[in-house]
């Protein structure tokens, strides 16, 4: 790979960290991270904030205030960008604290430190990492990150682009309402049929915005989701529900099994992808590591150096690292109380911190944000330090709140860090001053921590997170959250029993799916890959939400292939799936923003909903007409996506 010449050159200097461009960062950041949290605790995973957010940068700056520059755009995104990666790192593990009543709820500063803390270390880590990975390794191509920058070029197309993605917040806004408040369509859609003395169980949730998750995340992904599902509720599903009472409903009867089993099933599958991941990734980490250490070794003041590598460096840096590690020595001491176990823990965190920050960073710059398995990272941590403690002596709740404590901030950091490493190689492609973007980070983790708790809470009355449903309202899934929840509890001792047996099947599931990926298909340079994570993921999940997630997935499939068939050139196409991505990532922020303001609603106890009980025990033909209406929207990602492809 060639040098890359700068969009803008170093000696030219452009507007770039301006208040107007931080103060709409900050904001796109709130609402980025607000909505992440929702989404990641109802379907498990997060969608990326760049590329939705650069496009609504343009369109506010150039469309609206008609100013702006690139490099203020950049700053934008940046900002927006840091918010959602914080919410994906906390909503992982925090939420695991509650579940296990360790915590009576989110507690305000607790939380807000674990998150503020993983974030500031996540940026910090990462900023000797800057020169050394984004310019130096040659083999790391950013693809997310390069798509994102030719967004950030092709400004002149914003206005169009905004329009497209407030017209589809809007629809999400809109279809969530009318299921929640109006009550018009269900949510769910349901059915359980009995075969002999077990049951077969399909569902799937009335929801644009998992479909839309479906085609952001691919094809490929999305199949391997559902074909994860599928094997929980096709093949394990049937088996262990086989001799139950199903007098009180069978798709009752039947999710009550998956609750119970299928769960720890899937947790199986997931330590085993997770520990793949790592040991796959084994000579990415050594790259890694010696190349954080060139960087920090190389510290030096970049002040005389061109405006396109000035950074923050020296005194600034370490204080700023003292600044992370004292906000996680200080909620240690809060969350445990013992001066042992917070030193402990602290030594734990920097090790195991510095480590996955250059590990995930690594990664993103391989396969993209969207694919680094922080997941898998995670679930080693907590492993880890698990088993430490417990070697240690540590038990019951001290030894829990520092698992989950350390947890909780290596998440953090580690995807802010391979959110942030994305950022400066965008910056870096269009010309953008690293100080000026690192300044953002900092912003961009800082501010948003401050409204983690209060939303996770708003949320927790609201809909309850990884509880039973409620009457009437659906509650949030948080499927990794429920995870560490029982991984971490089983470990303890707590209370919660694991069925160890189901989780070594699991476990036999996700290896048996590795050895055919490697031995089979690897081989043969097949197009379709069993990555063991997304698999894992998809036994895990309930199938309400996988199902729809393969609609996606598949509509993305049909878009991509009805474009080749008309003879698009690879502009053209790449055109008609980045319409695509940014109508689905507007249907994924209008529910989730709906959502949590419907949230409000339900805890001021306003009645809903509307509609009078008659009509929501419509029976099968509701149930077609939710179906019908879920069609209608996907029509509608069609639509867009295809609308004057032709060059």
């Amino acid at each position: 790979m060639s040098e890359i010449k700068p969009y803008v050159p170093p000696e030219k200097n452009l507007a770039e960290f301006t208040v107007v461009a931080v103060g709409l960062g900050l904001l796109l950041s709130l609402i980025m991270c607000a909505a992440n949290i929702y989404v990641g605790l109802y379907a498990g995973m997060t969608v990326s904030a760049a590329i939705p957010a650069s496009v609504i940068s343009m369109g506010v700056l150039r469309g609206l205030l008609r100013r702006g520059t690139i490099l203020e755009n950049n700053v934008v995104h940046t900002i927006a960008s840091s918010g959602e990666s914080l919410a994906a790192g906390i909503i992982f593990t925090v939420p695991a604290i509650v579940l296990l009543g360790l915590w009576k709820s989110f507690n305000y500063w607790e939380t807000t430190l674990i998150a503020m803390a993983g974030g500031v270390m996540g940026v910090v880590m990462m900023i000797p990492l800057r020169r050394p990975m984004i310019v130096e390794q040659k083999e790391l191509v950013f693809p997310e990150g390069v798509a994102c920058a030719e967004v950030l070029k092709a400004g002149d197309r914003g206005g169009e682009d905004m329009k497209g993605i407030f017209t589809a917040l809007g629809w999400g806004m809109l279809f969530k309402a009318l299921i929640s408040v109006v009550g018009v369509f269900k949510g769910t859609v349901e059915w359980g049929f009995r075969v002999g003395k077990t049951g077969l169980y399909v569902g799937t949730d009335v929801s644009p915005m998992l479909t839309a998750v479906g085609f952001i995340v691919g094809w490929e992904v999305s199949l391997l989701v559902f074909l994860g599902g599928a094997i929980a509720f096709v093949g394990a599903l049937p088996f262990l529900a086989h001799g139950i009472d199903f007098s009180g409903g069978t798709a009752e009867a039947l999710m009550g099994v998956w609750d119970a089993k299928i769960r720890y099933f899937g947790i199986g599958a997931m330590v085993v992808a997770g520990i793949y991941s790592i040991i796959r990734i084994a000579p990415s980490m050594g790259n890694a590591l010696r190349t954080a250490m060139r960087g920090i070794m190389g510290l030096e003041d970049s002040s005389k150096q061109p405006r396109t590598e000035r950074g923050i460096t020296g005194r600034t840096l370490a204080g700023l690292l003292a600044l992370s590690m004292v906000l996680s020595l200080t909620v240690y001491w809060m969350m445990t109380r013992s001066l042992s176990t917070t030193a402990l823990a602290g030594v734990l965190l920097f090790i195991l911190g510095f480590f996955f920050v250059a590990v995930a960073a690594y990664i993103v710059g391989l396969v993209g944000s969207s694919n680094s398995p922080v997941s898998g990272m995670t679930i080693c941590t907590v492993l880890f330090t698990a088993g430490l403690l417990v070697v240690l002596g540590y038990t019951g709740k001290a030894g829990m709140l520092a698992t989950l404590g350390v947890a909780g901030v290596v998440c953090s950091a580690a995807s802010t860090s391979g959110d942030i490493c994305q950022d400066l190689k965008i910056g870096h492609i269009v010309g953008a001053t690293p100080r000026a973007l690192q300044r953002g980070e900092i912003l961009g983790v800082i501010v948003p921590a401050f409204i983690i708790a209060p939303t996770m809470t708003l949320l927790q009355k609201a809909y309850g997170i990884g509880e039973p449903a409620r009457e009437g309202v659906a509650a949030l899934k948080a499927p990794q959250a429920v995870m560490f929840q029982k991984l971490v509890g089983g470990i303890f001792n707590s209370g919660e029993i694991i069925p160890w047996n189901l989780v070594g099947i699991g476990a036999a599931v996700g290896v048996v799916a590795i050895l055919i990926d490697r031995l089979v298909l690897e081989p043969r340079k097949t197009a379709f890959r069993l990555h063991a994570m997304p698999l894992a993921v998809g036994m895990y999940l309930p199938w309400t939400v996988t199902f729809p997630i393969l609609i996606g997935g598949s509509i993305y499939r049909y878009v991509d292939q009805r474009s080749r068939r008309r003879g698009d050139d690879d502009f053209t196409r790449q055109k008609v799936i980045h319409r695509g991505l940014l109508f689905g990532s507007g249907l994924v922020a209008g529910e989730a923003i709906a959502s949590i303001l419907i949230a409000f609603l339900i805890i001021s106890h306003v009645p809903m909903p509307w509609m009078p009980a008659s009509w929501m025990s419509g029976g099968l033909w509701l149930d077609l007409l939710s179906l019908a209406a879920l069609a209608g929207m996907m029509s509608l990602l069609v639509k867009k996506s295809l609308r004057n492809a032709n060059p």
